[in-house]
Parts: structure tokens; sequence; C-alpha cells
């Protein structure tokens, strides 16, 4: 699991010779979203930052984020500074826009709003054989032995718990490297699983940190402990033209690997196993649940990565732009490319997941969107709990987050 910095709500500097220095403070007491019957309104203390009065032009748009072009909304007024003014905004359809405050040219404040976020609706585009694929995918993974290795790392060991580096195989024959937490004490613990964001790099495992828990820091292929393992360059680029061989095959089936490892550990309780993971971490997590035969008891992922690749490309520069590049060199057209994603795209397995699930996202995600976190959520059908951060972007407000997330795995 790769921790990440938030981004907060900054307000851009005007700047050019026409600036009017106007300062913007946007009422966030709302959270920034809301649901129907209530009306998205925008609250706004304006300034000069100059400290003095001033007359000034205010122009204030949304745009979809599907739909970056296109203002949905568009006001121009007049102003004299300092003052307070409401703007009621006419939003007719569920989803996340794009609010941009301007004075004289010069975007002052730019921030993601939602409305009616549990409504959108993105249908699954699986393939004809989406259901077979994953079924061989799980045969071909159950032919190869688990192998589970695992050392003491005695200078990392606390008072309650051994911390251990361990491999194991996976779907492949691949070589696969994680890092888990044991209490010393014999007995049946919870045991969870944290998946790796992209490119993410290992953090240190709190030996006594959650000392009635076995923890478990999985790795995908090439990634994370096993990133010195690559055999694969660029992830999310390998083999796109070939769903049996694209890389996102092995690393979901690694997800399911780590929880026949997870079971494996000594002092692991079969009935209490969870999981957790953010950004791909969190695309790993539900990919457990939905293919991992119903073994965890509830999942926590936040900002997940892999879902609902036709709007998602349409609002994000990365990856979009690193997989058309090579859908291009691969002579793959558009409509070749969504198909064989489609095979990995959250939204199509998110129907699969039978478990609780505690989903965090940051509404200002310039990352992994907030309309492609809700694309895979508004479709899953077991007891779920969402939780939006106002103010972050690729992250959530973890003390926020790590006190939900054990209260809501503490209810399963």
């Amino acid at each position: 699991m790769k921790k990440l910095f938030i981004l907060s709500l900054v307000a851009l500097a005007a700047s050019g010779a026409g600036a009017r220095h106007m300062g913007v403070e946007v009422d966030k007491s709302h959270d920034l979203w809301w649901n129907a019957p209530e009306r998205p309104v925008l609250n706004l203390s304006l300034s000069d930052t100059t400290g003095g009065a001033n007359a000034a032009e205010l122009h204030v748009w949304l745009t979809a984020d599907t739909m970056s072009d296109v203002a949905v909304f568009d006001t121009v007024c007049a102003v004299q500074l300092p003052a307070r003014m409401s703007i009621d905004l006419p939003i007719a359809n569920p989803g996340f826009y794009r609010c941009y405050v301007a004075d004289d040219g010069n975007v002052v404040e730019e921030f993601v709003i939602g409305y009616e976020p549990t409504n959108i609706v993105s249908l699954p585009d699986a393939q004809p054989d989406f259901d077979e694929f994953w079924a061989r995918a799980k045969a071909e993974l159950a032919q190869v032995p688990v192998d589970l290795t695992l050392t003491l790392v005695p200078e990392r060991c606390g008072e309650k718990r051994d911390i251990y580096m361990c491999t194991y195989r996976s779907w492949g024959g691949d070589t696969i490297d994680a890092c888990v937490a044991i209490p010393k004490q014999p007995g049946k613990y919870p045991a969870q699983v944290y998946f790796n964001g992209y490119g993410g790099k290992p953090w240190s495992l709190d030996a006594d940190g959650r000392p009635d828990w076995i923890e478990m820091q999985a790795s995908v292929r090439g990634q994370f402990f096993s990133e010195p393992r690559n055999s694969y360059g660029d992830w999310i680029r390998y083999h796109l033209d070939d769903p049996d061989t694209y890389y996102y095959k092995g690393a979901y089936m690694d997800a399911v690997r780590a929880l026949d490892v997870l079971e494996q550990l000594p002092g692991a309780d079969k009935e209490r196993l969870y999981a957790e993971g953010g950004s791909q971490g969190g695309a790993l997590t539900l990919v457990a649940a939905a293919l991992g035969d119903g073994r965890l008891r509830a999942i926590a992922p936040y900002i997940p990565f892999m879902s609902d690749f036709p709007d998602y490309f349409r609002i994000v520069g990365w990856p979009a732009s690193a997989v058309k590049e090579a859908a291009s060199e691969l002579g793959l057209s558009d409509g070749q490319m969504y198909r064989n994603l489609s095979y990995f795209d959250i939204k199509n397995l998110a129907r699969r997941i039978e478990c609780p699930v505690f989903m965090g996202i940051g509404l200002q995600d310039p990352v992994c969107p907030p309309h492609t976190n809700m694309s895979g959520y508004n479709l899953i059908t077991s007891p779920k709990e969402l939780r939006i951060y106002r103010d972050c972007g690729h992250t959530v407000d973890y003390s926020d987050w790590n006190s939900r997330r054990d209260a809501f795995f503490g209810k399963w």
C-alpha cells in the first residue's frame, strides 16, 4: 500500500498585467457534494488581496469531468469587492463537475464538486467469455504450488510480534515477495493483507502497531518488494494486445494468491480475513474480494485504480497516454484496446463482491478521479459504506481513515 501525499484545494495565483488580485474563499461546510432534493450552491467570499475595495468581473463556470471542453454552467457578473455571493448551480445529472472561478480572465480557484454520486451510472462492458476467462485463470493458478517460505528478520521484531520476509509462487510460476507481522503469542488472530500502489515503495511495518493482528504487505509481480524481479517494464503497457498474457492477468492472480498465503500464516483465523489498499492497491483489494471465492470477511479499498476505462481515459492524462501509445504501437484500434481492458475493469468485477466494503475517495483526485471510483462502487451489491474526503487528491486523510477502517472491520 503506497502512502501518498494529500492534495488540498489551493487557490491559483492570478497572473498577468490585467489581474485584479481577487481573493476567493469557498464555503466548504457542505463538503462540496450534494444529494437531491438538495441543490448545489456555491457560497463565495470575495476580497481584493491588496486590502482595498475594487470593482471586479467574476466569472464562474462548470464542466462535467468527462467533458472538460463543454461548460454546463457559465455566468459572468460585475462585483464590488469585498463581497459575499451565493450561486445556484443548475446541475441536472449525477456526476462530478470541475468548478472554475476567474477574475479578469485569470483562474483564481479550481475544484471538483459532486452531485448524486451514488447514482452515477457506468454500465459493465464485460465480454461474453468474461466469467470463463477468470475461471480459467484461477484454475491455472491452482496448478502452481504456493511454496511459501518465511524468514525471520530479528532486528525488526517487536515485543509482541515477529517480522518475517517471505516468498511464494503465483500464476505463471512467478516468485512474489512480501513482509508479514505475526503475534508471538500462540492463538487465532484476524489477518489483514495490504496491497501495493502502482510503483509504490515498501513502507516500514510497525512490529507492534497492531499487536493482535496478523498483517501482510503483499506485492504483485515486479512491484513493491518484488521490483528487483521486474521483467515487465512499464506494467500497464505489457502485452496490452493479449488479455491472456497482459500484465494484470498475472497481477490479479497475485492478489488471489495473497489470500492463499494469508490463510497459511501461523495463527491466521480463516474466518477473519481482511484486505486494504489504495490506488492500484484499492483495485487489487476489490479484485481479491471478487475473485477470492468469498474468503474475505470485509475490505477497505480507497481511491481505486483500474475502473471504467472509457470514461477514465476521457478524464486523465496518465495512464491514458501510456496505454494509448502502447495500443498505437501494437496497431490496436480504440475498440480493440477497450475490449482487452474490459477483462480487467473493476466495474466488471464489482457485482461478484459478496463481502462488506468500506471505500474512501478523494474528491479532488486527478489520478483516479472520483467518477471512476463510483462507477465500480455503485455496482457493488453487498453491504457498503462510502467516505468522501472533500479536500483530498490521490489519497485519503489517514488520521480519519484508519479509525473508520478499524471500526468497519470490527463491525464485521
